[in-house]
């Protein structure tokens, strides 16, 4: 299989498959989040709204894009999985999916609805760190720290904006909606009004196919991880890309900089990105693809490519580089001289949908059961489950179309609370259960993080 020996062919199926179950788990452990209103206010049968939420989950990833799955892939430095020896590799993506795995199986077997996408930051960072540390190096090289703030202020921001989104909302639809039906409990025996039904089913399926463009990204990252540390020569670049036109725009933007004034002739990275541009300028001379290509220069370009394009970016955000270089189009440059390595091929996005869409119809119950009775003090009504489902999409959305990974749960499940705020302020939140919600939120990044270093120094001296 892609020319592997036997060996490192069953290592990277497995590697695969733990990226599978892990997708499989995510899928069932956050279901609750689209399918608790449209269950609890008696819209759908059970069973009829974790296939319609599959479904939509299935379709969320193949629409999703790669945003989001490159910048999972970010968070590890270029190097990290490309300078170790192939056996460390595996160990690395070993390990921080059987921390991924653990943690969300824990937390969903006691029917806490903690965060996939935490889980698999904290995983991540976990196994950089340890690659650190026990390589002696600078943390820096084990982890991009500019990313990972970044992606932590997303998780960090991302339930205030749906506690307060979903708090204002229904606040605003109390003041101008006066049909006490929407803002009542739900008749268990009878199914609500075709308008509120068609509602709550609508916002279901917006939720359902926000995780999927969202959460299902990060499965593709996870896989593409794999294949670039375990088959570089095949995946760290994508074959398809007309290299002609990618060595045009590499010399098109090298002579830009060439234009640029005295005052960035010292800018960090500005000379980066001038020392990247003219390797891949010699390296790709001459190259009409990259057929041929050994895994060692392979990596060579794709490290490079990583470089200047991040190096571009940075300079396009930097108001100094800006106000000297103002028809520069950095930001624009640094997307095109990406595109080779921030792609995920079609049967990779497929496979992931698949196990998501599988998985949102399994296991479901004891999630719902929290958002749906255990977070307030009183039984969701039709107007709280779609206020919370509408900003939670909305929200998720925004983050899939700006590349950042937010938690589907968190989001959703802060909206809930907001949404029981809303109806009779702090006294209507049940505090044991937003309690266990807190701890598993602030647990789930240093116990990811230590599960994932422990399995790597572990796995790092057996493989």
């Amino acid at each position: 299989m892609f020319g592997l020996d036997a060996d490192l062919t069953l290592l990277l199926l497995l590697c695969l498959l733990c990226a599978c179950v892990f997708e499989f788990i995510n899928g069932f452990h956050d279901t609750a989040n689209a399918v608790a209103t449209v269950i609890y206010t008696n819209s759908l049968k059970p069973v009829v709204a974790v296939i319609y939420s599959g479904l939509f989950n299935f379709a969320g990833v193949l629409i999703g894009g790669t945003a989001v799955a490159m910048g999972i892939i970010k968070l590890l430095p270029a190097g990290v999985l490309t300078d170790q020896d192939l056996m460390h590799n595996i160990a690395m993506i070993l390990s921080l999916l059987l921390a991924a795995i653990v943690w969300n199986l824990g937390t969903w077997y006691l029917g806490i609805p903690a965060s996939s996408s935490h889980t698999l930051i904290g995983s991540i960072l976990g196994v950089g760190i340890a690659y650190s540390l026990i390589e002696n190096i600078d943390l820096a090289q084990g982890v991009n720290w500019s990313k990972a703030t970044q992606v932590g202020l997303s998780l960090l921001i991302s339930p205030l904006v749906g506690f307060t989104g979903t708090l204002l909302l229904l606040k605003l639809a109390r003041r101008f909606i006066k049909n006490p039906k929407l803002f009542s409990e739900p008749d268990k025996t009878a199914t609500p009004p075709w308008y509120i039904r068609w509602t709550l089913i609508g916002t279901c399926g917006a939720v359902s196919v926000a995780h999927g463009s969202n959460d299902g990204q990060k499965g593709i990252g996870l896989v593409m991880m794999i294949l670039v540390a375990i088959v570089p020569a095949k995946f760290a670049l994508d074959h398809s890309t007309d290299v002609t036109a990618l060595h045009r725009e590499i010399v098109s933007i090298s002579a830009t900089l060439d234009k640029a004034p005295a005052s960035l002739l010292d800018n960090k990275n500005y000379l980066k990105a001038r020392k990247n541009l003219a390797h891949l300028d010699s390296s790709l001379a001459g190259l009409s693809n990259f057929n041929g290509l050994n895994a060692e220069q392979v990596q060579d370009i794709r490290k490079s490519t990583y470089d200047a394009s991040s190096a571009l970016a940075k300079m396009n955000e930097d108001p100094a580089v800006l106000v000297a270089m103002p028809d520069a189009h950095l930001g624009k440059a640094a997307r095109k001289i990406s595109m080779p390595i921030e792609y995920a091929p079609f049967w990779v996005a497929v496979m992931i949908a698949l196990c998501l869409g599988i998985g949102t119809m399994i296991g479901w119950k004891r999630i719902v059961k929290t958002i749906g009775e255990k977070i307030g003090k009183e039984h969701l009504s039709y107007a709280q489950g779609a206020g919370a489902e509408l900003v939670a999409a909305t929200t998720i959305q925004l983050a899939t179309a700006t590349g950042l990974p937010v938690s589907t749960t968190q989001v959703l499940s802060s909206g809930i609370a907001g949404s029981m705020v809303a109806s009779n302020g702090m006294k209507n939140l049940q505090k044991g259960t937003i309690r266990n919600i807190a701890i598993a939120w602030l647990l789930t990044l240093p116990v990811t993080m230590l599960l994932a270093g422990g399995f790597f120094a572990l796995l790092r001296f057996v493989l």
